[in-house]
């Protein structure tokens, strides 16, 4: 029995194949269903868990090296809810990319994770380095 780490036992699956540039999607609770691309629903009540309480989980195991996120995350939220996010991405490469656009990537990535985030435009792609 696992007693560290990610203990979810699908998350943890997902996260043992993705590769060198491979991406991965944080989403918040109303991200859009992509039937072609593995989902790993966490989502259990508003904000629980949050996208960067999913980020922080696996950060341990994933070498992180770009960021997208969509532009509309810095017009819908308040200074310190920016703040918060920008902390949390400290030292990596964070690209801000229309919504429309960033969707169009999801379809390449080797999974999402939706959480039950209410944060605006809270959603992220992640690629490995």
């Amino acid at each position: 029995m696992l007693k560290t780490g990610i203990l979810n036992p699908a998350l943890a699956s997902l996260l043992a194949r993705v590769r060198h540039t491979n991406t991965l999607v944080i989403a918040d609770r109303g991200f859009p269903f992509w039937s072609q691309i593995e989902t790993i629903d966490l989502a259990l009540i508003d904000d629980v868990p949050t996208v960067l309480q999913v980020l922080e989980a696996i950060r341990g195991n994933f070498v992180l090296g770009r960021v997208w996120m969509a532009e509309e995350f810095m017009r819908e939220n308040e200074e310190q809810v920016i703040a918060r996010f920008g902390d949390a991405l400290a030292g990596l490469t964070l690209e801000h990319e229309p919504h429309e656009l960033f969707k169009r990537r999801v379809p390449q990535a080797i999974g999402l994770v939706r959480t039950g985030d209410t944060v605006q435009y809270a959603n992220m792609i992640l690629e490995s380095a």
